[in-house]
């Protein structure tokens, strides 16, 4: 499809447009020296992204929820990927997919759910219809979103997609994949959700899904969204309870320099997790607790010789974990210069002893 021409876009198409392109956006016709994350070389380079064919409800002959579904006013933040954990059929037909559909919503009535728990669900021959009712509604609007309950604690702020099969030993048929990708580059389109934010079952809650193949592709998942959405992006580590080590610390550091209050001892607690949440809250985001891409990208801040601080002392710690002899006492020296060229050689960066975006997120990488 062809691009929308910036000077057309309404008001909407601006604000999902912002989303996609996130916090650390350089246009590359203004001009302005600053990495991209998350971003195109410019929002010419965004890409409308056309609706998917998506079966409604009354389609797959839906019964109707036990009680209304809560349609939250806020927009969701991520996409989380599931497997149906159910036979590897070879029926790739519209009635099979209509046939399981009905099947998941039988099957969650008696958890006494009011409805399908996901919003989404893509069978093996690749047709996508919708789970819990006023799904497709919401995501056309791009305001909105029906509560689910798919992913414990997570249920506000995701959209679920069932994908059907098990996938530990195999991977989804081209088909089924294919339709995945679009349908999460336009959920992405319509949600202003980063291609990073796409996430399995298991990132989440203690559980095998969406299967050991099908989990493994999430990063070639992530950058096919991102190639049909006409962006690059950078894929920073999910960091979140119950998590340990220097990464940890690098972001309680990072969490000082913010200004927020917590204990750095790596080890990802309660005190950390509320600390994000009010960091998310004070920078616009949905305070979730989990450091993800997004997070990432605004909690990280450039340091250079002359610098000192929590922030230089993250940037440090994370030299010397990787070998690196430097005293980790938050003033940039020297010592640390020296040391933070030698990383960026040895990551093909450009190595002027400045840690910036692309160095925190080799860095943390």
């Amino acid at each position: 499809m062809s691009q929308t021409p910036l000077n057309v876009l309404n008001r909407r198409d601006v604000l999902r447009l912002g989303a996609l392109l996130g916090g650390s956006a350089f246009l590359a016709g203004c001009g302005l020296n600053v990495p991209s994350a998350n971003l195109p070389a410019s929002p010419l380079n965004a890409l409308a992204v056309t609706q998917p064919s998506v079966a409604g409800t009354v389609a797959w002959s839906a019964q109707a929820p036990k009680s209304p579904v809560v349609l939250l006013s806020a927009r969701p933040t991520r996409i989380l990927i599931h497997h149906t954990a159910s036979a590897n059929t070879a029926d790739l037909s519209r009635a099979q997919a209509y046939s399981l559909a009905r099947s998941i919503q039988q099957s969650h009535f008696s958890r006494g759910w009011i409805d399908s728990g996901q919003q989404f669900t893509i069978s093996r021959g690749g047709y996508v219809v919708e789970g819990r009712h006023r799904s497709l509604e919401a995501a056309q609007g791009g305001q909105q979103h029906v509560q689910g309950a798919h992913c414990d604690g997570f249920n506000d702020v995701s959209v679920g997609i069932e994908n059907e099969g098990t996938y530990m030993t195999v991977s989804p048929p081209g088909g089924q994949y294919s339709a995945l990708v679009g349908l999460c580059a336009w959920l992405c389109q319509q949600y202003g959700i980063p291609a990073s934010e796409l996430y399995g079952h298991r990132d989440f809650n203690n559980t095998d899904c969406p299967g050991d193949v099908l989990y493994a592709k999430l990063p070639q998942l992530r950058a096919d969204v991102a190639a049909r959405l006409g962006v690059s992006l950078r894929l920073w580590p999910t960091t979140r309870a119950p998590m340990t080590g220097e990464r940890v610390r690098s972001a309680q550091r990072l969490l000082l320099a913010a200004g927020q209050t917590l204990t750095t001892d790596g080890t990802y607690g309660s005190g950390t997790a509320s600390a994000v949440r009010a960091f998310q809250s004070g920078v616009g985001l949905t305070p979730d607790g989990v450091i993800g891409s997004v997070t990432w990208e605004r909690l990280i801040r450039t340091v250079r010789r002359g610098d000192s601080g929590p922030a230089v002392q993250a940037a440090q710690g994370q030299l010397t974990a990787r070998g690196y002899s430097v005293t980790v006492d938050g003033i940039f020296g020297s010592g640390t210069e020296n040391a933070v060229k030698s990383f960026q050689a040895s990551r093909s960066l450009t190595a002027d002893g400045v840690v910036g975006p692309n160095t925190w997120f080799a860095l943390q990488s």
